[in-house]
């Protein structure tokens, strides 16, 4: 699985002109899914996600996490975090096939629900409009094939 998880003080997420998910502060989680991708790499992800601790203390330092600053998580499915980009034209083959795909997507999100997360989310396969405000910015690039 990949993950760009990206701090912020709000995000969204439209579908059709009606929003389909939306939160203040929290991490905003575009999730790729690749074929190779169990339920244990959801559960792995989805925790290592919830104990990121990239808010700022009160000495103006990434320590804090998720938890202690009430956050929520917007989770996006994101297929093209697994484009092959050996050409001008990206290919997508790399990313599992929706009947894989879409469980592993839910129970990522259910995973962060049972660890007292509210989570809201796009559609899979949807055409989405994503608005986020990043807050820093920070941007954290996480792939469970690479430690």
């Amino acid at each position: 699985m990949r993950a760009v998880v990206t701090r912020v003080s709000r995000a969204s997420v439209t579908i059709e002109g009606r929003v389909s998910g939306h939160i203040g502060r929290g991490y905003l989680v575009l999730l790729g899914i690749g074929p190779g991708d169990t339920e244990d790499t959801a559960l792995r992800l989805a925790d290592k996600i919830c104990n990121l601790r990239v808010f700022e203390d009160e000495n103006g330092k990434m320590n804090r996490s998720l938890e202690q600053v009430g956050g929520s998580l917007l989770v996006v499915s994101q297929f093209t975090l697994y484009a092959d980009t050996s050409s001008r034209r990206p290919g997508f083959s790399g990313a599992a096939k929706p009947e894989a795909a879409v469980p592993l997507y839910q129970r990522f999100m259910d995973r962060c629900r049972e660890r007292g997360f509210p989570v809201e989310h796009g559609e899979f396969g949807a055409d989405m409009a994503v608005d986020s405000c990043n807050d820093g910015p920070v941007t954290i690039l996480l792939d469970t094939d690479r430690p």
